[in-house]
């Protein structure tokens, strides 16, 4: 897919700096993540609350991978049209919004994972809010937003090594990845999860919002014409109903183990 936008050298020396500073060898992935051994991409799609981010974060730092949440992207869009009221049936309004978009990765020590910037500013603080929440999927519909997103995370993946999670990952933006992955798990499984994670910060939400959210966004992503949720044919299924973060963690390795023999026999 040809990107209209040019490529934004900023955010790539901001990546290259998150990289470095991510760090490129986990002391507890044993040889799994050595230097001799193949680097392979990780593609993770699947439902909102389905555990992709939590599993996505776990693998990078057993393999010494990068970590790209894909969904902070989409955010981090979704924040800038909504402060600045952008019209999203209006394709100049939004070619003219997309070009004035920065997006870059920093790694943050203190909670030892990335955070998306927009246009400089820290986002991470904003980009999990409801509001932002309720238009998101609706925002990455967009054509253009998706072609000036897929572009960039594609940039990314050019050396391998990498972990991403989001809802077209194995099918669009990463359609030869060595592991595809299609996360799901129950629908009131998935409502509490959500809804434990938004009560943090916003202790006003209530249980029906975060179901009604969820609902609506799952029709959106399942329906939109710009690349739609879906398992890709090789995608394996991970239902995490009833699995702990540290079972579905040591289940995915034995994929990954797999896959690195299968590189290595190429």
């Amino acid at each position: 897919m040809g990107n209209t936008y040019p490529y934004n050298t900023r955010l790539l020396l901001r990546q290259e700096l998150f990289f470095v500073r991510q760090g490129s060898y986990s002391r507890n992935s044993g040889y799994l993540c050595s230097m001799t051994q193949p680097r392979i991409i990780i593609a993770i799609d699947g439902y909102s609350s389905c555990g992709k981010s939590t599993l996505a974060r776990q693998l990078a730092a057993q393999l010494g991978y990068h970590y790209i949440d894909s969904g902070a992207m989409y955010r981090a869009i979704t924040l800038y049209f909504l402060r600045n009221a952008v019209d999203i049936g209006n394709r100049d309004a939004v070619a003219n919004a997309i070009a004035n978009i920065n997006l870059s990765f920093v790694f943050n020590e203190v909670r030892q994972a990335s955070d998306v910037y927009l246009n400089d500013e820290n986002a991470e603080p904003f980009i999990r809010d409801m509001i932002v929440s309720e238009k998101v999927s609706e925002v990455a519909a967009i054509r253009e937003v998706r072609v000036f997103a897929v572009a960039q995370q594609q940039r990314m993946g050019l050396h391998k090594g990498i972990v991403m999670d989001g809802r077209d990952i194995g099918t669009a933006v990463f359609p030869d990845a060595e592991l595809k992955l299609f996360m799901t798990a129950d629908p009131e499984v998935r409502v509490m999860r959500r809804f434990k994670e938004m009560y943090a910060t916003n202790p006003g939400i209530t249980l029906d919002e975060v179901k009604s959210n969820l609902e609506l966004r799952d029709y959106i992503d399942s329906t939109r014409d710009e690349s739609p949720l879906r398992r890709a044919a090789d995608a394996v299924l991970v239902d995490n109903s009833n699995l702990n973060c540290d079972e579905q963690l040591k289940l995915v390795l034995e994929m990954v183990k797999d896959r690195i023999k299968a590189a290595l026999r190429k």
